[in-house]
């Protein structure tokens, strides 16, 4: 075969003798790359017809000059080409980040270099400035400057090179660079989550009243996220069979499907299925909404809870440290991971792997399997030991 697949190296290779017109038999090799065709069988067979034209033409084994290439695009020129590609396969949500981490982390720093500019140097360089950003405008509650400064988490530094590394992939695909650097992901340290005790969770409810009560009741029972909440509607609510199907989520303002892309059902408590039928209303298709029926807007819920810690005498707290009450409460109760699972919507068992500590029966049942081995283990080590 004149072309052929180096084992070593990969590359795609060509070899042949040809007879030139001057009856010279000149032999021919290469590679198709410095002609600027892909390493491919294709590259490699078109590289070897065009070195046979070549032959034929001047007698000697000299292929034609390679295509000029187009100048590559930089990071800021291809980022938009990035973000069209990403608002037809993600979601919203996930642009709007997306846009915010190029817009704010990346273009300002390596914007101006070409896509295969940015080496595993320049990558890993990126790391280090990250790493000593001062996170922007870093103010307490009450409005004062921080007197501490706050870094950049390395969680934030991997969802930087996330974006960073899709966007080089997708260059790669579309032929515009050769190959995508290495990215080493900084380890962060394990994500920590405060929950409510059971004495705290019914002192928030019982420092609720109104539509506020009843959507803290509902958060610390189905484990909802605020915008699963805020989207909630009545047609997903079964009072009847006791569930509310999570159909909906709202981020930034745009309603769309909950955050593993799928519905998911999830049973109602009797104090619940109480609470929402003496709430029910006639403002709108919304559980939860203002005066005229319209979505709470971000600040509303958020106000509120903080009012409502300050009366029951609590911490302060967002709403979704309600969802993780939920999760630490099912877990300390002795419900299966997966059924919490399936219950907050987590696409892995990786994320809900950290409720795992506060399930004691988990470890007690695995140990008890120890009680279940025969009670002589003589007979059965004799045996193992007479087939060695």
């Amino acid at each position: 075969m004149s072309v052929r697949r180096d084992k070593r190296n990969g590359h795609w290779t060509f070899r042949k003798q040809v007879r030139a017109s001057n009856g010279r038999s000149v032999r021919i090799s290469g590679v198709p790359m410095p002609m600027g065709l892909p390493n491919t069988r294709a590259g490699a067979e078109e590289a070897e017809r065009r070195s046979i034209a070549s032959v034929h033409a001047t007698g000697e084994a000299k292929p034609p000059p390679p295509p000029t290439k187009k100048e590559v695009a930089t990071v800021r020129e291809f980022s938009k080409i990035y973000l069209d590609v990403s608002r037809v396969r993600n979601k919203s949500s996930s642009v709007v980040a997306k846009d915010a981490v190029l817009r704010v982390q990346l273009l300002p720093r390596i914007g101006d270099l070409r896509l295969n500019e940015v080496t595993y140097a320049v990558i890993e360089d990126l790391k280090v400035e990250l790493a000593r950003t001062p996170i922007a405008n870093a103010t307490r509650r009450d409005g004062e400057p921080a007197t501490k400064i706050r870094l950049l988490k390395p969680k934030t530094i991997n969802n930087c090179l996330t974006v960073l590394r899709r966007m080089l992939s997708i260059a790669r695909k579309r032929g515009l660079i050769e190959n995508v650097p290495e990215v080493e992901w900084l380890r962060p340290p394990k994500p920590d989550f405060d929950f409510l005790t059971y004495e705290e969770a019914e002192r928030l409810v019982k420092a609720a009243n109104g539509e506020w009560r009843t959507m803290i009741l509902v958060a610390l029972r189905t484990g909802l996220r605020i915008g699963e909440l805020r989207a909630l509607r009545w047609q997903d609510v079964d009072l009847v069979a006791g569930r509310v199907v999570v159909r909906l989520n709202v981020v930034n303002g745009i309603v769309g499907t909950p955050k593993s892309g799928h519905a998911r059902e999830i049973a109602l408590g009797n104090e619940v299925r109480t609470a929402l039928k003496a709430h029910r209303h006639l403002r709108g298709p919304l559980v939860f909404c203002d005066l005229a029926g319209r979505v709470l807007t971000v600040g509303e819920p958020r106000y509120a809870m903080e009012r409502l810690c300050k009366r029951a005498g609590l911490r302060q707290i967002g709403w979704h440290c309600l969802r993780h009450s939920f999760a630490s409460h099912l877990a300390m109760r002795g419900a299966p991971l997966k059924a919490i699972q399936e219950l907050l919507g987590h696409s892995t068992i990786q994320m809900t792997m950290r409720y795992a500590h506060l399930a004691p029966e988990v470890a007690r049942e695995a140990v008890r399997l120890l009680d279940e081995l025969p009670s002589s283990p003589s007979g059965s080590r004799m045996a193992a030991g007479s087939e060695i």
